[in-house]
Formats: C-alpha cells, structure tokens, sequence
C-alpha cells in the first residue's frame, strides 16, 4: 500500500510504496512544466530516498495525459534577464545522473524537453500510447540538456538523436520504443499500475545482485559519470549563453504574444 510522506513541493508529491520511493509531478493546470521550486524539491526527494535503506527503487510518474510539458518559459524569461542558468536545474540533472538506485519512470502523454531527456538516465522506463516525446530546444533559440548531447547519440545513433534533439520532430510511443527511450507502450490506463508493478519486481529482487549488475551495465559504456557530469555542465554553459541571445529572446517573445492572442 502507498504510503505518503511529507512533500517539499505542492506540485512534488513523495510517497512509499514498500520499498519502492514513488515521486509524483502534480501541476496538471500548467501540464506538468518545472519551475526552480520543483527541480529543487525533485533533488531532495531524491536524495532523501537514496539515503533511506530501506528504499530500493525509484519511480517517477506525472499526471493524466502530461508527464512533463518541459520547463516552464516563466522561469526562462527570469533567467534571460538575468543572464544565467538556475542552480536547482544542475542540481536535479547531476542528481538524476549519479543515482545509485535503478530509476524506473512512467510517461503519460507530453513528454516534452526534459520530460523526454530524462529518459536518458533511467534504467526502465514504459510510456502510454498516447504520449508523445519533443525537445523543442533549436525552436526556442537553445541546445540539448541533462546530457542528452552525449548519451543520445550512443542509445540511438546520430541521425535520429539529431532528429529528436536539433530538428526537434515530435516522436510517438512507438517510434520512443523503437530507438530505445522506452521499454514498452502500454494503454493509458494501465500506465501506472504497470509501471508500479515493474518497480515493485525490481525491488523485489536481491538488492546487491541488481546494484552489481547494473553499475557492470553502466561501466559497459563508453563513458562514465564524470563524462556524463561534464557534458551537463558544458551543455548548462551553452544553454546559459543561449537563453540571452536574441534568438532566443525572440522564441520567447513570439510565445508570449500567442500565448496572449
């Protein structure tokens, strides 16, 4: 039975599920955009659960029809203006890159920006067939993040990292699966029953074998998380340049003015 705990987020919300930590996104008015308050409540949740033995997994899901729409554009503006990035962004991102835990996430519709890079850094993930991926990046004058540069060209190859990430095309649940980002396509309703039911599997499993077998899985790879930590950071230094340039500005004018209209 879930069981919940007290959330560092009105839009954060942290529960157990025996041993599995269960993190929620619950701002289904804005579908799902992140503002700062919520990446740093996201961070801490995270932390926490990882520091509790008694946790074994972690499962991250969204709302009905939205897992995330991105980051929010408002947050955005702030930080064009100031001419910098937020720390609880890096935070979150270097967070999600350097757990010891197994991620398993559950996508529900839009998944866009973030809620599609951060598929990169999960180790099970299912999506709904009605979800659809898009990291609109190039469209708002910007570059991939959470080191999508890096670990996408490696799941998928260049040209459909390129596709997803610089062209920005939106991808389906299929097209998801078929390049890797996920596992499975369920239906929408049976979305988070099955992504639980997985998480609580793995967690049910000896915990040191699947510590073991998943840091051999990630030592496979062609790099490791200092590679994966300095890509974040030289993509946050690349985004900061960007979000004052006047390609971006201009993105971000353009979508207030039809925000409006």
């Amino acid at each position: 039975m879930t069981e919940a705990t007290a959330a560092s987020s009105e839009f954060i919300q942290a529960s157990r599920d025996g041993a599995v930590a269960v993190l929620r996104i619950t701002r289904p008015d804005k579908k799902n955009a992140l503002t700062t308050a919520m990446y740093a409540a996201l961070t801490l949740e995270l932390t926490r659960a990882e520091a509790d033995p008694a946790v074994a997994v972690h499962c991250l899901l969204g709302v009905p029809g939205a897992f995330s729409a991105g980051n929010d554009l408002e947050d955005f503006l702030a930080f064009s203006a100031q001419g910098k990035l937020g720390t609880e962004v890096l935070d979150f991102l270097n967070r999600a890159a350097t757990l010891d835990k197994p991620l398993v996430i559950g996508v529900d519709g839009l998944a866009i920006g973030i809620g599609t890079t951060l598929l990169l850094h999960a180790d099970l993930a299912l999506a709904s067939d009605r979800s659809l991926f898009r990291t609109p990046f190039t469209d708002l004058g910007l570059v991939p993040e959470a080191a999508s540069s890096l670990l996408g060209p490696r799941l998928m190859g260049h040209v459909k990292a390129f596709e997803l990430l610089v062209l920005g095309a939106p991808f389906d649940a299929g097209a998801a699966e078929k390049v890797g980002l996920v596992n499975k396509v369920v239906a929408a309703d049976a979305l988070e029953p099955a992504t639980l039911d997985l998480a609580r599997a793995l967690a049910a499993k000896p915990r040191e074998a699947v510590a073991i077998g998943r840091a051999l899985l990630r030592q496979s790879q062609p790099f490791g998380r200092a590679e994966v930590q300095a890509r974040i950071a030289l993509e946050g230094e690349k985004f900061k340049e960007r979000l004052t340039s006047a390609e971006a500005q201009a993105a971000f004018r353009a979508f207030l003015t039809k925000k409006k209209s």
